[in-house]
């Protein structure tokens, strides 16, 4: 066994969280002895994007509760009074979940932002899965609480011993691959994912002033968001709004490499045969050329439609044009190409281009690097395991 890091990558959290969620499902005895999660890490790392990507790919509920954004009553209830019996009834909120039978994560996000008067009124849910007498959480629903540590200069409160003794702590920390993966399945803008893999060092750094814009995998992925509708927007105020996402540094760092890919061979010609194949000689331009090519592979191209005569002709073209490439390149390119926005996806298309007739005079060419790079990504997935 390797050395264990102390910080987990998203994809080791959502494997934690899955596994717990597959518990409670197979045994609900186990609410009452399976402890909550508790996901530490600066702003922008993805806490409750982690969680909220668990729930939709199991297909149960979320909830997502911002106590710093609450009151106390909201959580225990508004209290109505009972004159027939002479006491105070407790009127709960309609949004915690009733079927006994149903099945979820309850996230209590920005746990650590809340005063402790809040902390005090999340005890008795969080702890206990209880609201008093009145209410009582299904045994299907995972509870987990998300929040900043001291040290990220985010508005942050003291956790009391008696609570943070009943959590299970996960230090969640930025992974780029992950990441990259994520975004290449999502079909977010293939120029931030170029530029991140030329320089990883941009994508999350908080050495600089955090008040205003600065790199995480939050602000990066809305560049690329807002990169995809900017039509009517001048360079001048795409750079403005750069800038304000990631910052300075980082943000003169991207339009720099943004406008040598921007200079890049046609790319949808090149894979439609309408235009010979031309390799860049940059390094930085490859890294734009790869994430470009499998971008836009699937583009216009439906999921029912991959075995399709024009599909299977761009995909024969897109292993041509990789064949051109080092192995290294040609396998970022086929790694990026594989991506899907989920499973169900990322599976489909896998299949149609490792079935493709032209996969094995690639794999001749380049498996042994794309093999390697396979094999690696499972080992480490497998150390997680262990």
């Amino acid at each position: 066994m390797g050395v264990i890091s102390m910080y987990a990558t998203p994809d080791q959290t959502q494997q934690l969280i899955s596994h717990h969620v597959q518990q409670l499902d197979s045994d609900p005895s186990l609410a009452d002895q399976l402890p909550p999660l508790m996901l530490w890490g600066p702003p922008g790392v993805g806490k409750s994007s982690v969680v909220r990507q668990v729930a939709e790919q199991l297909g149960i509920g979320f909830i997502d509760i911002r106590l710093a954004q609450r009151e106390p009553i909201d959580l225990r209830g508004l209290p109505v009074p009972n004159h027939d019996r002479g006491v105070v009834d407790w009127l709960l909120a309609g949004e915690w979940p009733r079927d006994p039978h149903s099945r979820g994560i309850l996230l209590f996000d920005e746990l650590t932002a809340a005063d402790r008067s809040l902390q005090v009124a999340a005890y008795e849910l969080i702890l206990d899965r209880r609201l008093g007498d009145l209410y009582r959480l299904p045994p299907g629903w995972l509870v987990v609480g998300a929040g900043n540590r001291s040290q990220d200069r985010a508005v942050t409160q003291t956790f009391s011993s008696a609570l943070a003794n009943r959590f299970c702590h996960v230090n969640i920390a930025p992974d780029l691959d992950t990441w990259i993966r994520w975004a290449a399945g999502g079909g977010l803008h293939p120029d931030v994912l170029a530029f991140l893999r030329f320089r990883p060092e941009c994508f999350f750094d908080m050495e600089g002033n955090v008040e205003q814009g600065w790199p995480s995998p939050r602000s990066w992925t809305r560049v690329a968001m807002s990169l995809s509708h900017t039509q009517g927007l001048s360079n001048a105020t795409q750079a403005l709004m750069i800038h304000g996402l990631v910052g300075q540094g980082a943000a003169t760092e991207f339009l720099a490499f943004r406008d040598w890919a921007l200079k890049l061979p046609d790319i949808p010609a090149m894979l439609a045969g309408k235009a010979p194949i031309l390799i860049p000689e940059r390094a930085d331009q490859r890294y734009a050329f790869c994430a470009g090519l499998a971008h836009a592979l699937w583009q216009n191209a439906s999921d029912e439609a991959l075995y399709d005569a024009k599909t299977q002709q761009r995909i024969a073209r897109f292993f041509q044009i990789s064949q051109a490439l080092s192995a290294d390149f040609a396998t970022l390119a086929l790694i990026d190409a594989m991506q899907g926005a989920n499973d169900a996806q990322q599976q489909a298309r896998t299949l149609a281009l490792m079935s493709h007739a032209s996969f094995d005079a690639w794999s001749a060419q380049h498996g042994s690097v794309f093999q390697t790079h396979l094999v690696g990504h499972m080992g480490a997935s497998l150390e997680e395991t262990q």
